[in-house]
């Protein structure tokens, strides 16, 4: 049983921020795999169907971001699930191209606090993610506010194909292998200025 999470925070104000491209990530997995992510269980909303030929629970943690892995927890405990290969955790990156997808199979939080959150309640660092690049903060800019902020009208078009992409590589990564998503999608995308 595959545990998806897109982190993100759950309040309206918070809808196409920065922040909130797991959850946007998630409901295009849903979308293409015809799943409903609306029960609330688990400190999550969360929606089971298929993914990538596997069966999968698509979560959407509702603790805001900062104490994400709370959540995690409690759905990894509940389904029984195997952390280190059932797990996989979709989240922003300010560090990487805004639309630049990374997909790792472990690796430090690098200053994300959901990623952190999860880490500490899971006690180790060993489950695959999928990173999406929002782009770097302006010089003297406050971090809070960049990545609560949203995208320019320029970006949203693509933040929309880079979660479409991302849904994409998780199901590769659920059917073929983190190595073969790899391949495929951690490659940089050339677009024109």
């Amino acid at each position: 049983m595959y545990i998806v999470v897109g982190l993100g925070n759950p309040d309206r104000k918070y809808q196409n921020t920065r922040h909130n491209i797991g959850f946007e990530v998630i409901d295009a997995i849903a979308a293409r795999n015809q799943i409903t992510v609306g029960e609330r269980k688990h400190k999550a909303l969360i929606g089971k169907g298929v993914v990538g030929g596997q069966k999968a629970v698509l979560v959407k943690p509702q603790t805001y971001m900062n104490l994400s892995g709370e959540s995690v927890r409690e759905v990894i405990d509940f389904y029984k699930a195997d952390e280190k290969r059932e797990l996989i955790v979709i989240s922003d990156d300010i560090s990487l191209e805004t639309g630049q997808i990374r997909i790792r199979r472990k690796g430090s939080a690098g200053g994300h606090n959901g990623l952190k959150n999860i880490i500490l309640c899971l006690g180790h660092d060993e489950f695959q993610r999928v990173r999406i690049g929002v782009g770097g903060k302006p010089e003297g800019s406050d971090l809070v506010a960049y990545v609560l902020g949203h995208f320019p009208t320029e970006e949203r078009k693509v933040m929309d194909e880079s979660a479409a992409r991302a849904a994409e590589a998780v199901e590769m990564m659920i059917a073929e292998g983190a190595d073969a998503a790899m391949n495929v999608y951690n490659k940089k995308i050339d677009r024109e200025p």
